[in-house]
């Protein structure tokens, strides 16, 4: 992957991480998917491989993304689902052609066939979307702590009370905002 573009964050949750192609979305916004090769690079990341990608089709990718952040935004602070962003995940994850796949460890895989196209991966993630939305999953949706950022993420640790999208980013982030005022009120307790 091309370093002249900024690194994928990657989550645990498929339809979160998706929309964390987008960070940053109340400061200066970071687009982590800003051409239709970079979207064949995230979803190939994400065991989704497809051979290519029109801008049509990234445009499509950007209207999910968007819709499934409305949603999750809505759902975690229990306001209603815009009816838009519900149309799109239902239309993008009607639309595609993808196996779910037991693994030996007992888990879910999608499986796209060789001829599969982005709106089959698309389709997974709208899917995705809708089993955490729905509440089908053991944890909840939350929103980052950070001001700039207000991610919507799946928190499912223990006590359900994780505050930031990724600790590596939004959480250290804060940290050192938090540490560094102390530090300006206290000067002396860093001797």
């Amino acid at each position: 992957m091309s370093a002249a573009f900024p690194d994928f964050r990657l989550g645990n949750v498929l339809a979160t991480s998706f929309t964390g192609t987008l960070s940053e979305r109340h400061g200066n916004a970071v687009e982590r998917i800003p051409t239709p090769h970079r979207l064949v690079d995230w979803l190939a990341v994400n065991g989704l491989a497809v051979d290519s990608c029109t801008t049509a089709q990234l445009d499509l990718a950007r209207e999910l993304r968007e819709s499934i952040h409305a949603a999750a935004t809505a759902a975690a602070i229990q306001d209603a689902l815009p009816a838009s962003a519900v149309q799109v995940i239902n239309d993008r994850s009607a639309q595609g052609r993808a196996a779910a796949i037991l693994t030996p460890e007992g888990k879910r895989r999608w499986q796209l066939s060789p001829a599969s196209c982005v709106e089959d991966a698309l389709s997974v993630i709208a899917a995705d979307a809708i089993s955490i939305i729905a509440g089908e999953r053991d944890g909840k949706l939350a929103l980052c702590a950070s001001p700039t950022c207000q991610a919507a993420f799946f928190d499912t640790s223990q006590s359900r009370t994780r505050k930031w999208c990724d600790m590596n980013t939004c959480g250290n982030r804060q940290k050192k905002a938090r540490f560094n005022a102390n530090q300006r009120k206290n000067p002396r307790s860093a001797e």
